[in-house]
């Protein structure tokens, strides 16, 4: 019989909804979001009976990966709940109430048409994030100004549009708002996805090659990405090593620019940093507009703390002081700046005090030891070599061209990118706001000079061990 009732002990009975409420539970602590997304989010326990769960799955697609794949998990998750092992049966819907004549010839009519074609659109925007609640400030106005005029006409201005910057400056929130400030002002179908997303469909389909119903995952997986009119894709520097699903990208990438489609991306670097993409790929990035999101200042992180003390609704009393060392001392994360303000009112309700900045100082000094850390190191490579070499930190950040200061610059420069993960826009700013090709150049002759020097490769060594000290 169907939602069969189990039996939980104490005298009392789960049904079928509960179950599978539970064993959900316990998959989703065993697995990732995306996994657990893609394939178990839309799933229901359509019977239980004579030892044999049925489970609804929306595609069929779904009924081999998990079969394949994540059986030993639900079936050790069933034993847990009920206390004994059953035997699973993953269905679509048309599986379901037909006699086996019926069922072979329903799988008959499935091979003979696209099975996705009337799949319900998924764009994968999150609402909370868009425009209106992005605080803008003097290191991500271009960006904010760059995304904007896309969504106002997107695939006519600034195609691709690639976004890149270190993680937690706000990209992925600038991307979404882009899809959907689009989604609310038009009839284009916006989709959203990160690379790892793209990555995990194509090797699904790669372990389909020699199935029949093959084609059957190929279209579906080429309508996903190509039938759209924007495609949004998150930290494309996971494409890394993956080559066929680069090569797959990028005739996706072809065949959306060639219909005049908008497409977004966005990195974690420039797409001159991203040396292990196929150079034709790299190029294409560069098509339309990179721009470059850059660490909060200090007056965008007292705005983005003060918007997220109201956001909370808090209701004691922060005062400025307060505030203002929060600005001056958590790294530039967006997303740490914010969750500080979750545990300053934490600890201030557990310690039953009143916020002042003794009690900041207290609440957040992990928070404060992980802003520095973040630094990645920049100013104390500044300051290494600049005491190596006898001239002050503001002359390394300065416009002087003399040698005494030009060529400890170029050093510096050369160990930032080397000993850090900063990208070469982001390294000329921390000097003074010089130009990333400034700082390609300085690297290069930094590295030519080891190359031929003895003497100065000694030199930079131990400028490198000092450092790592």
């Amino acid at each position: 019989m169907y939602l069969e009732d189990v039996y939980q002990g104490g005298g009392e009975f789960m049904d079928n909804s509960d179950l599978w409420t539970n064993i959900l539970a316990k998959i989703k602590k065993e697995t990732n979001s995306l996994s657990y997304q893609t394939w178990f989010e839309d799933t229901k326990l359509y019977s239980l009976e004579k030892g044999v769960a049925k489970i609804l799955v929306p595609y069929a697609l779904h009924k081999d990966h998990l079969a394949n794949n994540y059986k030993k998990l639900i079936t050790s998750c069933f034993i847990e709940e009920i206390g004994e092992t059953v035997e699973l049966e993953f269905v679509i819907k048309e599986d379901l109430d037909t006699t086996p004549e019926e069922e072979n010839q329903s799988q008959n009519d499935i091979k003979e048409k696209n099975i996705y074609e009337n799949n319900v659109f998924e764009s994968n925007l999150n609402k909370k994030y868009t425009f209106e609640n992005f605080i803008v400030g003097n290191s991500n106005r271009f960006a904010h100004a760059a995304a904007l005029a896309v969504a106002e006409k997107p695939g006519e201005t600034y195609n691709p549009l690639f976004i890149y910057g270190n993680s937690g400056l706000g990209k992925t929130h600038l991307m979404h708002a882009i899809g959907n400030y689009i989604a609310k002002h038009s009839n284009k179908k916006v989709l959203y996805v990160t690379s790892e997303t793209f990555v995990s469909e194509f090797v699904e389909i790669t372990k389909k090659q020699g199935n029949k119903s093959n084609f059957e995952y190929i279209d579906f997986f080429k309508q996903k990405y190509r039938n759209i009119d924007v495609l949004i894709i998150d930290d494309i520097q996971f494409l890394a090593g993956a080559t066929e699903s680069q090569k797959e990208f990028f005739h996706t990438f072809n065949n959306l620019y060639g219909e005049n489609k908008q497409i977004i991306i966005s990195s974690d670097r420039s797409p001159n940093d991203l040396k292990v993409f196929e150079d034709r790929l790299r190029t294409r990035f560069s098509w339309g507009l990179p721009v470059n999101i850059y660490p909060p200042d200090f007056e965008l992180k007292m705005a983005i703390l003060k918007k997220r003390i109201v956001g909370e609704q808090v209701t004691k009393e922060i005062p400025e002081q307060v505030i203002e060392y929060m600005a001056s001392n958590i790294g530039t994360d967006i997303r740490q700046l914010e969750g500080s303000v979750n545990r300053l009112m934490a600890y201030s309700t557990m310690m039953c005090a009143e916020i002042d900045l003794n009690l900041a100082i207290e609440a957040l000094k992990d928070y404060v030891n992980a802003g520095y850390s973040e630094k990645n190191d920049v100013s104390r490579i500044q300051k290494i070599v600049a005491d190596y070499f006898k001239v002050s930190i503001e002359d390394l950040k300065s416009k002087k061209r003399n040698a005494d200061i030009a060529f400890p610059r170029q050093i510096a420069m050369y160990l930032c990118r080397k000993l850090t993960e900063e990208s070469f826009p982001k390294i000329g700013i921390e000097f003074g706001g010089k130009d990333h090709s400034t700082v390609m150049h300085s690297c290069e002759k930094i590295e030519l000079e080891i190359k031929t020097n003895k003497q100065f490769a000694e030199t930079i060594e131990k400028l490198e061990k000092d450092i790592s000290n």
